[in-house]
Protein backbone atom coordinates (compact mmCIF):
# COMPACT_ATOMS: atom_id res chain seq x y z
CA UNK A 1 0.00 0.00 0.00
CA UNK A 2 3.04 2.45 1.00
CA UNK A 3 3.78 1.70 -2.72
CA UNK A 4 1.10 2.37 -4.62
CA UNK A 5 0.49 5.87 -3.01
CA UNK A 6 3.79 7.31 -3.26
CA UNK A 7 3.24 6.84 -7.00
CA UNK A 8 0.26 8.78 -7.17
CA UNK A 9 1.38 12.29 -6.73
CA UNK A 10 4.22 11.51 -9.76
CA UNK A 11 1.59 10.13 -12.26
CA UNK A 12 0.98 13.40 -14.47
CA UNK A 13 5.01 13.76 -14.48
CA UNK A 14 5.37 10.53 -16.48
CA UNK A 15 3.08 11.74 -19.30
CA UNK A 16 4.50 15.43 -19.21
CA UNK A 17 8.09 13.55 -20.19
CA UNK A 18 6.29 11.86 -22.92
CA UNK A 19 5.03 15.01 -24.02
CA UNK A 20 8.66 16.65 -24.23
CA UNK A 21 9.66 13.27 -26.01
CA UNK A 22 7.08 14.02 -28.68
CA UNK A 23 8.03 16.89 -29.37
CA UNK A 24 11.92 16.21 -29.86
CA UNK A 25 10.80 12.92 -32.18
CA UNK A 26 9.00 15.69 -34.39
CA UNK A 27 11.87 18.15 -34.31
CA UNK A 28 14.87 15.65 -35.03
CA UNK A 29 12.58 13.55 -37.82
CA UNK A 30 9.67 15.35 -39.46
CA UNK A 31 12.11 16.40 -42.48
CA UNK A 32 13.19 12.41 -43.11
CA UNK A 33 9.10 11.71 -42.65
CA UNK A 34 8.62 14.82 -44.99
CA UNK A 35 10.70 13.03 -47.69
CA UNK A 36 9.18 9.62 -46.90
CA UNK A 37 5.77 10.26 -47.90
CA UNK A 38 6.25 11.89 -50.73
CA UNK A 39 8.28 9.31 -52.42
CA UNK A 40 5.04 6.93 -50.76
CA UNK A 41 3.01 9.16 -52.98
CA UNK A 42 5.23 9.83 -56.00
CA UNK A 43 6.85 6.35 -56.85
CA UNK A 44 3.61 4.54 -55.99
CA UNK A 45 1.60 6.07 -58.23
CA UNK A 46 0.07 4.75 -62.04
CA UNK A 47 2.25 7.12 -63.90
CA UNK A 48 5.57 5.55 -62.14
CA UNK A 49 8.81 6.80 -60.25
CA UNK A 50 9.22 10.34 -60.23
CA UNK A 51 12.31 10.52 -57.69
CA UNK A 52 15.22 8.32 -58.11
CA UNK A 53 16.06 8.03 -54.51
CA UNK A 54 15.60 10.17 -51.04
CA UNK A 55 18.66 12.53 -51.53
CA UNK A 56 17.10 13.46 -55.00
CA UNK A 57 13.95 13.96 -53.40
CA UNK A 58 15.01 15.56 -50.90
CA UNK A 59 17.35 18.12 -53.33
CA UNK A 60 14.14 18.73 -55.11
CA UNK A 61 12.16 19.72 -52.03
CA UNK A 62 14.85 22.04 -51.12
CA UNK A 63 15.43 23.85 -54.46
CA UNK A 64 12.02 24.44 -54.88
CA UNK A 65 10.84 25.07 -51.45
CA UNK A 66 13.92 25.63 -49.35
CA UNK A 67 14.38 24.64 -45.91
CA UNK A 68 10.66 25.00 -44.81
CA UNK A 69 9.41 22.56 -47.17
CA UNK A 70 11.36 20.05 -44.85
CA UNK A 71 8.89 21.28 -41.79
CA UNK A 72 5.75 21.37 -44.09
CA UNK A 73 2.97 19.89 -41.68
CA UNK A 74 4.44 20.49 -39.02
CA UNK A 75 2.67 22.24 -36.72
CA UNK A 76 -0.38 18.89 -36.38
CA UNK A 77 2.97 16.93 -35.54
CA UNK A 78 3.62 18.50 -32.96
CA UNK A 79 0.44 18.75 -31.92
CA UNK A 80 -0.40 14.99 -32.32
CA UNK A 81 2.78 13.92 -31.33
CA UNK A 82 3.33 15.64 -28.48
CA UNK A 83 -0.21 13.98 -27.65
CA UNK A 84 0.23 10.88 -28.65
CA UNK A 85 3.74 10.21 -26.91
CA UNK A 86 2.17 11.80 -23.91
CA UNK A 87 -0.26 8.87 -23.79
CA UNK A 88 2.26 6.67 -25.02
CA UNK A 89 4.97 7.04 -22.53
CA UNK A 90 2.48 7.34 -19.97
CA UNK A 91 0.50 4.76 -20.19
CA UNK A 92 3.46 2.56 -20.90
CA UNK A 93 5.32 3.61 -17.69
CA UNK A 94 2.40 2.82 -15.25
CA UNK A 95 1.60 -0.43 -16.70
CA UNK A 96 5.13 -1.65 -16.67
CA UNK A 97 5.20 -0.04 -12.82
CA UNK A 98 2.04 -2.32 -12.62
CA UNK A 99 3.52 -5.33 -13.41
CA UNK A 100 6.64 -4.62 -11.51
CA UNK A 101 4.66 -4.37 -8.46
CA UNK A 102 2.75 -7.59 -8.82
CA UNK A 103 6.30 -9.38 -9.78
CA UNK A 104 7.25 -8.24 -5.97
CA UNK A 105 4.03 -9.21 -4.42
CA UNK A 106 4.53 -13.01 -6.26
CA UNK A 107 8.07 -13.07 -5.49
CA UNK A 108 8.43 -4.73 -18.99
CA UNK A 109 7.94 22.49 -58.60
CA UNK A 110 6.73 20.63 -60.08
CA UNK A 111 8.08 17.62 -58.49
CA UNK A 112 6.63 18.78 -54.97
CA UNK A 113 3.18 20.50 -55.20
CA UNK A 114 3.33 23.01 -52.60
CA UNK A 115 1.40 22.09 -50.17
CA UNK A 116 -1.84 20.61 -52.41
CA UNK A 117 -2.94 24.52 -52.49
CA UNK A 118 -3.43 24.66 -48.86
CA UNK A 119 -2.15 27.71 -46.96
CA UNK A 120 -1.95 26.05 -43.31
CA UNK A 121 -2.61 23.18 -41.25
CA UNK A 122 -6.49 24.42 -40.59
CA UNK A 123 -6.77 25.37 -44.44
CA UNK A 124 -6.25 21.96 -45.11
CA UNK A 125 -8.60 20.51 -42.42
CA UNK A 126 -11.42 22.71 -43.55
CA UNK A 127 -11.13 21.94 -47.29
CA UNK A 128 -11.22 18.38 -46.44
CA UNK A 129 -13.68 18.05 -44.20
CA UNK A 130 -15.79 20.52 -47.19
CA UNK A 131 -14.88 18.29 -49.84
CA UNK A 132 -14.92 14.78 -48.09
CA UNK A 133 -16.86 15.51 -45.03
CA UNK A 134 -16.01 14.90 -41.27
CA UNK A 135 -15.33 11.19 -42.36
CA UNK A 136 -12.22 12.87 -44.85
CA UNK A 137 -10.55 13.84 -41.78
CA UNK A 138 -10.10 10.58 -40.49
CA UNK A 139 -9.46 8.47 -43.75
CA UNK A 140 -6.56 5.57 -43.09
CA UNK A 141 -7.55 5.42 -39.56
CA UNK A 142 -8.18 2.02 -38.94
CA UNK A 143 -4.52 1.20 -41.31
CA UNK A 144 -3.13 4.21 -38.69
CA UNK A 145 -4.04 2.17 -35.98
CA UNK A 146 -3.20 -1.38 -37.09
CA UNK A 147 0.25 0.06 -37.75
CA UNK A 148 0.71 1.56 -34.34
CA UNK A 149 -0.44 -1.05 -32.21
CA UNK A 150 2.15 -3.64 -34.30
CA UNK A 151 4.71 -1.04 -34.26
CA UNK A 152 4.95 0.16 -30.78
CA UNK A 153 4.44 -3.30 -29.72
CA UNK A 154 8.05 -4.20 -31.71
CA UNK A 155 9.52 -0.57 -30.40
CA UNK A 156 8.91 -1.36 -26.59
CA UNK A 157 9.84 -5.19 -27.15
CA UNK A 158 13.36 -3.98 -28.52
CA UNK A 159 13.74 -0.82 -26.88
CA UNK A 160 13.62 -3.23 -23.20
CA UNK A 161 15.42 -6.44 -24.26
CA UNK A 162 18.21 -3.84 -25.58
CA UNK A 163 18.31 -1.63 -22.14
CA UNK A 164 17.98 -5.00 -20.39
CA UNK A 165 20.89 -6.87 -22.02
CA UNK A 166 23.31 -3.56 -22.27
CA UNK A 167 22.51 -2.89 -18.54
CA UNK A 168 23.39 -6.64 -17.69
CA UNK A 169 27.12 -5.94 -19.55
CA UNK A 170 27.28 -3.17 -16.96
CA UNK A 171 26.69 -5.29 -14.26
CA UNK A 172 29.39 -7.93 -14.88
CA UNK A 173 32.03 -5.45 -15.94
CA UNK A 174 33.29 -3.05 -13.80
CA UNK A 175 32.87 -0.02 -15.82
CA UNK A 176 31.22 3.07 -13.68
CA UNK A 177 27.65 3.64 -14.30
CA UNK A 178 27.21 7.25 -14.67
CA UNK A 179 24.63 9.58 -16.88
CA UNK A 180 26.88 9.38 -19.79
CA UNK A 181 26.58 5.71 -19.94
CA UNK A 182 22.78 6.12 -19.46
CA UNK A 183 22.25 8.28 -22.23
CA UNK A 184 23.97 6.22 -24.57
CA UNK A 185 22.24 3.02 -24.00
CA UNK A 186 18.88 5.46 -24.47
CA UNK A 187 20.50 6.02 -27.86
CA UNK A 188 21.26 2.93 -28.83
CA UNK A 189 17.93 1.05 -27.34
CA UNK A 190 15.73 3.47 -28.73
CA UNK A 191 16.98 3.78 -31.77
CA UNK A 192 17.06 0.04 -32.62
CA UNK A 193 13.89 0.08 -31.31
CA UNK A 194 12.66 2.90 -33.82
CA UNK A 195 14.40 1.32 -36.66
CA UNK A 196 12.63 -2.28 -35.75
CA UNK A 197 9.54 -0.33 -35.51
CA UNK A 198 9.34 0.90 -39.59
CA UNK A 199 11.23 -2.30 -40.92
CA UNK A 200 8.07 -3.93 -39.75
CA UNK A 201 5.62 -1.72 -40.03
CA UNK A 202 6.33 0.30 -43.43
CA UNK A 203 4.17 -1.40 -45.92
CA UNK A 204 1.21 -0.17 -43.60
CA UNK A 205 2.41 3.17 -43.67
CA UNK A 206 3.19 3.37 -47.63
CA UNK A 207 -1.08 1.67 -47.62
CA UNK A 208 -1.85 4.92 -45.11
CA UNK A 209 0.08 7.33 -47.45
CA UNK A 210 -1.74 6.16 -50.23
CA UNK A 211 -5.20 6.11 -48.97
CA UNK A 212 -5.32 9.33 -47.20
CA UNK A 213 -4.20 11.08 -50.45
CA UNK A 214 -6.56 9.07 -53.03
CA UNK A 215 -8.37 11.66 -55.18
CA UNK A 216 -11.20 9.27 -55.56
CA UNK A 217 -13.39 8.80 -52.99
CA UNK A 218 -14.14 4.96 -54.06
CA UNK A 219 -10.63 4.00 -54.15
CA UNK A 220 -9.98 1.71 -51.44
CA UNK A 221 -9.42 1.68 -47.69
CA UNK A 222 -8.54 -1.77 -47.70
CA UNK A 223 -4.55 -1.54 -46.72
CA UNK A 224 -4.15 -5.27 -47.76
CA UNK A 225 -6.20 -4.58 -50.95
CA UNK A 226 -4.01 -1.50 -51.35
CA UNK A 227 -1.00 -3.51 -51.13
CA UNK A 228 -1.83 -6.27 -53.27
CA UNK A 229 -2.52 -3.93 -55.95
CA UNK A 230 1.32 -1.68 -54.92
CA UNK A 231 2.52 -5.16 -55.02
CA UNK A 232 1.20 -6.04 -58.73
CA UNK A 233 2.71 -2.74 -59.85
CA UNK A 234 5.73 -2.29 -58.15
CA UNK A 235 6.83 -6.12 -56.67
CA UNK A 236 8.27 -5.89 -53.23
CA UNK A 237 10.31 -2.66 -53.43
CA UNK A 238 6.95 -0.84 -53.76
CA UNK A 239 5.67 -1.65 -50.82
CA UNK A 240 8.95 -0.75 -48.66
CA UNK A 241 8.54 3.01 -51.09
CA UNK A 242 10.64 5.37 -48.58
CA UNK A 243 12.57 2.80 -46.70
CA UNK A 244 15.41 4.61 -46.77
CA UNK A 245 14.55 8.42 -45.51
CA UNK A 246 12.38 6.01 -43.00
CA UNK A 247 15.12 4.11 -41.47
CA UNK A 248 17.60 7.32 -41.60
CA UNK A 249 14.91 8.89 -39.77
CA UNK A 250 14.19 5.94 -37.26
CA UNK A 251 17.39 5.92 -35.39
CA UNK A 252 17.71 9.97 -34.89
CA UNK A 253 14.17 10.65 -33.69
CA UNK A 254 13.50 7.74 -31.92
CA UNK A 255 16.68 8.12 -29.70
CA UNK A 256 15.87 11.35 -29.06
CA UNK A 257 12.59 10.96 -27.71
CA UNK A 258 13.97 7.70 -25.35
CA UNK A 259 16.89 10.09 -23.98
CA UNK A 260 14.62 12.95 -23.98
CA UNK A 261 12.13 10.99 -22.14
CA UNK A 262 14.27 9.20 -19.58
CA UNK A 263 16.38 12.30 -19.10
CA UNK A 264 12.52 14.24 -18.29
CA UNK A 265 11.59 11.21 -16.26
CA UNK A 266 14.69 12.09 -14.21
CA UNK A 267 14.25 15.70 -13.73
CA UNK A 268 10.69 14.42 -12.50
CA UNK A 269 12.03 12.23 -10.24
CA UNK A 270 10.94 9.10 -11.54
CA UNK A 271 13.04 6.30 -11.48
CA UNK A 272 12.73 4.46 -14.73
CA UNK A 273 13.54 0.66 -13.62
Amino acid sequence: MVMEDSRKPYSYKEYVAGLFAGVATVVVGHPFDTVKVKLQKHNTNVQGITYRNGFHCTARILATEGVRGLYIGATPSFVGMAFESSLLFGIYSQTKQSLQCRMQIQGTDSLVPKCSGYSSSLDCALKTIKSDGVTGAFRGGSTTFLRESIGNAVFFSVYEYVRYYMHLQLKSGSSDHNNLVDMGIGILSGGLGGVAFWSTVLPLDVAKTIIQTAPDKSSPTNPFQVLNSIYRMSGLRGCYTGLGPTILRAFPANAAAIVTWEVAMKLLGIKNN
